[in-house]
């Protein structure tokens, strides 16, 4: 199959986590060709990939949501709207489901240029009529931009090119899942949803804590996002989420049951199998694959390990992973200055974690958001328990499914909760003996449960699904 994968923000240009994941899902099936959509955030990370594209990534197409502001607009819109264009228009407006098949053809066929739309008599009657019905108070001019920019990289997205491909398979909702559902549309093909993480509930997150979305629009923000969500979730023939509980939460959001299916992340377990456990030497060494981001919380991570430093001497910290926000990295780099921790916490920057497990007693994760950590499983795998956040799927890692019956590997709690981060890892740091029981459970885990053979068998099974079902 020539299979098309829409990603966005992450593969070719991030490492780690979704990243890592995408590049062997594609080095691991050569039998299958793969188109990659992607959708970057700035136009100047254009080729600038972080990976080498396997022989089976056959053509690329990037698309940066910066480019959307410099459109040109075309003059006066020629175009003269009928009804039921007016209508999808106004409904994506409101983020009311509109006609996205109408959509679609008018940017992909008739190709409406998005600046000019933005610009005509017709966005502005019907951003008048909604600013007279819900923002009645609200500056006229700020409900503008609001809008406009919102709606700017959906319209800049419909009229982008489409690749050809046997099948599109997108890894989220949103703006990937936008253009996944476009390209299934106008190519007449099936479309596949794979979510690592529950996309638009993590953009909720993200826009109920923004400072640069007034409180009068938050609303609005958060049902565009369900708007897209709901677009995939119609139209997909499966959607796969990491987890059962992601699994329910696509449910309840509107996804058809039937339609879902959970497949778990895997890891290469046998490179991590046989990294010895570190020799006893007087210090706990904990570990945090991660990356500097927000999302990742690290500042919470500095701070619960501060708290455990002030009870025992014999702890070190090796934070381990590249830089995604240069701004809130040097922030953590003050941090660990100003608490005095520059001997006890260590940037190694991106390491190879084979060798660098040698070191390690245990691992730590703080997310704020996460799916299903592949840092978690790597660690099991490498017999090394872990102390996570109660995120995403880490309970469940932790303790095991309702069948799993080895036990706990590893404690969880609450985000951002630094005190119980630093009991958690007392806990650990106290008792070799236990932290060996518990990394021999969680290795335990990894081989029944996550290991990367199973999960490719369970996604060459859907594209067989997805052959088999179209051709009939």
């Amino acid at each position: 199959m020539r299979i098309c994968l829409v990603l966005e923000g992450c593969y070719p240009f991030i490492n780690g986590g979704v990243s890592t994941w995408m590049h062997q899902y594609i080095t691991e099936m050569p039998e299958h060709e793969f188109v990659l959509w992607v959708i970057g955030a700035k136009a100047e990370d254009r080729d600038n990939f972080v990976y080498k594209l396997p022989d089976n990534v056959v053509e690329i197409h990037q698309v940066f949501l910066d480019d959307a502001l410099k459109v040109k607009d075309s003059g006066i819109l020629n175009h003269s709207f009928s009804r039921e264009e007016q209508e999808a228009l106004s409904r994506l407006v409101t983020a009311d489901k509109p006609d996205w098949d109408l959509l679609f053809e008018m940017y992909q066929v008739k190709k409406i240029n998005p600046m000019s739309y933005l610009k005509s008599e017709a966005f502005l009657k019907t951003l008048i009529s909604i600013c007279e019905r819900e923002f009645p108070y609200i500056a006229f001019s700020d409900a503008f931009h609001s809008v406009r920019s919102r709606l700017l990289p959906v319209l800049y997205l419909m009229g982008t090119d489409v690749p050809a491909a046997d099948a599109y398979h997108a890894i989220s909702t949103g703006y990937g899942g936008l253009l996944a559902s476009m390209g299934a549309y106008i190519n007449h093909k099936p479309l596949l949803l794979t979510e690592h993480g529950i996309y638009t509930r993590e953009r909720e997150e993200e826009i109920i804590r923004a400072k640069w979305v007034a409180r009068a629009f938050k609303k609005h923000w958060i049902d565009f996002f369900y708007m897209l969500s709901d677009l995939i979730y119609d139209r997909a023939f499966r959607v796969t989420s990491l987890f059962t509980n992601a699994m329910r939460t696509q449910i309840d959001m509107g996804c058809t049951p039937e339609k879902c299916r959970v497949i778990e992340n895997g890891i290469s377990y046998e490179r991590l199998c046989d990294i010895p456990l570190k020799a006893e030497n007087g210090i706990v060494d904990i570990g945090a694959v991660v990356r500097l981001a927000p999302i990742k919380d690290i500042k919470t991570m500095i701070y619960a390990f501060f708290e455990l430093s002030s009870r025992m001497d014999n702890v070190r910290l090796h934070i381990m992973g590249g830089v995604d926000d240069e701004e809130y990295a040097d922030e953590c780099y003050a941090l660990v200055k100003q608490l005095n921790l520059e001997d006890k916490i260590i940037f190694t920057g991106r390491v190879n974690i084979i060798e660098y497990f040698e070191k390690l007693d245990f691992t730590l994760l703080t997310s704020i958001s996460e799916g299903q950590p592949l840092s978690v499983l790597e660690s099991f795998a490498a017999k090394r328990p872990c102390v996570t956040t109660d995120v995403g799927c880490c309970s469940e890692l932790l303790l095991g499914k309702p069948t799993d019956t080895f036990g706990r590997a590893g404690y969880y709690v609450p985000p951002m909760q630094r005190e119980k981060l630093a009991d958690a890892m007392e806990i650990l740091c106290e008792s070799r003996q236990l932290r060996l029981e518990m990394g021999e459970i969680g290795q335990t885990r990894a081989y029944e449960y996550y290991r990367y053979n199973i999960m490719l068998t369970k996604y060459r099974d859907l594209y067989k699904e997805v052959e088999r079902e179209w051709q009939e």
